[in-house]
């Protein structure tokens, strides 16, 4: 591991050296044109008007990119992730960082047939009644996928990784976790705000699964499960599963990136979408797994037929809490509420010293009335989101560390809903799921589980309190006591404790629940 760290870590200098190298001369010819240093006829021409300068910051974006992909797969999917991080990345490279994918050339079989052999035995063929091996249908910087016929003649596709490449994948990692405590050190300000090294460490637990192919397998066993409630999508069949191949059954159709949507009726292309943002809502709120990849080239659908969801290597998980704060955001953005969003958004990260949270706020009021009604051909909601991201960050307040991932997973949910049924209005399904998803939630309070930890609260609490009482006639007997009849509020973003109160909370669930029953029409 340490030789292969070595030979990352001189391919990644060799690569940013690079583009530092570009950005240093960039940065010369700027400050040339700004009149620190005459500049040359020739010069002068190529700096005349915007066209010049605008020319200049895609060819650098372009480099990025291409640095990026050249670097393989986990410097894709950081450059997929920082493509909706406004806050982090100019907006000049934002554009090019969302044309981010595997370039990778496809290998011979040849390459791949040593893995089946270690994974599968000797035999492996005998796995099969035939394997396509001329062309595979996918090629990616970690695996070829190739379609195979099993026996009995069903369809599926095997999913072999690339030889070498998880210790690459790790090397990187390692690579930027040291990266990540340096930021931390050296520029502790932007530290408050971006939490570098916790948003990396959601993007390497998301990523994991996509190492180890039996950790995918699980993911879609677990989302077959949850997908089971809606008719129109469905998730593949794992036949077989080792650390490095994946057999599954085969999707049927193409990838709605590529179909004509005028071969379906649309009644069903929408509600395939609705469903998939039905699904998505719930994993967020309620199962707390996510698929954290869910563009159009990873969503197949067939006329007649339910849409598949493939490719569970990367996904996302939230714990309760983080879950519970998320479902404010939504519910504000539905309801109109900017001041709501900004609070909410506040409470589920954390406040700086120097933040401003009216000016927040006030951003927020002036955005969430463009978005709370709009559909898919009016509005960008994962734009959207990046805005709030990038208003956030600059009034000082620091997004939670899952944003990141969340972010990457509803702007290519997005997309995909976009493809099929682009007249459909987020916030409208959102507030028709609300209901379910609120009781799906006091469920959960009520379960055996849950009223075990309230009593072990309780109960806790119940042994400290003599403890307190004591302290507080001594401070009495002290004269040490003070009537506080209004105590200041710290956030708990800024290290304050939310009271405990629990009949409060469910009262409000309970409220919501009760509205959303009354005004949602029968499905």
């Amino acid at each position: 591991m340490s030789a292969m760290l070595g030979s990352r870590l001189r391919l990644v200098v060799k690569v940013l050296g690079s583009l530092v190298a570009d950005e240093v001369g960039h940065m010369t010819r700027e400050r040339r044109r700004a009149g620190r240093s005459p500049l040359s006829p020739a010069e002068a021409e190529a700096s005349a008007g915007d066209g010049a300068a605008s020319e200049e910051g895609a060819r650098r974006a372009k480099a990025v990119r291409h640095a990026l992909e050249s670097l393989g797969p986990f410097y894709v999917k950081l450059g997929q992730i920082l493509s909706t991080r406004p806050d982090m990345v100019p907006a000049s490279m934002i554009g090019e960082l969302q044309n981010l994918h595997d370039q990778v050339d496809v290998q011979p079989f040849s390459v791949f047939e040593p893995v089946l052999r270690h994974e599968l035995g000797a035999d492996w063929k005998l796995r099969f009644d035939d394997i396509e091996t001329t062309r595979p249908l996918g090629a990616a910087s970690l695996a070829q996928v190739y379609r195979v016929t099993l026996p009995g003649g069903r369809p599926a596709v095997v999913k072999v990784q690339r030889p070498g490449i998880r210790d690459a994948v790790q090397a990187d990692m390692a690579l930027m976790r040291k990266a990540s405590k340096i930021v931390a050190r050296t520029a502790p300000r932007f530290n408050e705000v971006i939490d570098v090294e916790a948003m990396l460490g959601s993007i390497f637990d998301a990523m994991e699964p996509e190492l180890d192919f039996t950790g995918e397998a699980r993911n879609m066993d677990e989302a077959r499960e949850n997908i089971r409630r809606y008719p129109t999508l469905e998730v593949p069949r794992v036949i077989h599963a080792t650390p490095k191949v994946l057999v599954q059954s085969l999707a049927p159709g193409a990838s709605v990136r590529h179909l004509d949507r005028r071969s379906f009726s649309d009644r069903e292309r929408t509600e395939i979408g609705k469903d998939l943002l039905r699904f998505m809502y719930r994993g967020y709120f309620v199962d707390r797994m996510f698929h954290a990849d869910p563009h159009a080239g990873n969503v197949f659908a067939l006329p007649g037929g339910p849409a598949t969801l493939i490719d569970w290597g990367m996904v996302g998980r939230l714990d309760r809490r983080t879950s519970l704060q998320l479902l404010p955001l939504l519910m504000a953005i539905a309801q109109n509420d900017g001041h709501g969003l900004a609070h909410a958004w506040a409470d589920m990260g954390r406040v700086t010293a120097w933040s401003n949270l009216p000016a927040f706020a006030a951003d927020m009021a002036a955005l969430v009335p463009k978005v709370a009604t709009a559909s898919l051909e009016d509005i960008n909601f994962g734009v959207s989101l990046t805005t709030v991201l990038e208003k956030a960050t600059r009034r000082g307040i620091g997004s939670s560390p899952a944003i990141s991932l969340l972010g990457k997973s509803f702007a290519n949910l997005e997309g995909s809903v976009r493809c099929l049924a682009p007249d459909i209005a987020l916030a409208d399904v959102f507030k028709a799921e609300a209901r379910g998803i609120i009781l799906a939630l006091i469920r959960e309070y009520f379960s055996l589980d849950q009223v075990a930890r309230n009593t072990m609260d309780l109960l806790a609490a119940t042994a400290t309190a003599p403890e307190q009482w004591r302290g507080l006639l001594s401070d009495a007997a002290n004269r040490q006591l003070a009537l506080q009849v209004h105590e200041p509020y710290t956030p708990a973003a800024m290290g304050g404790q939310r009271p405990w109160s629990p009949s409060r909370g469910l009262l409000a669930l309970g409220a919501a629940a009760l509205l959303f029953d009354r005004r949602r029409a029968p499905r």
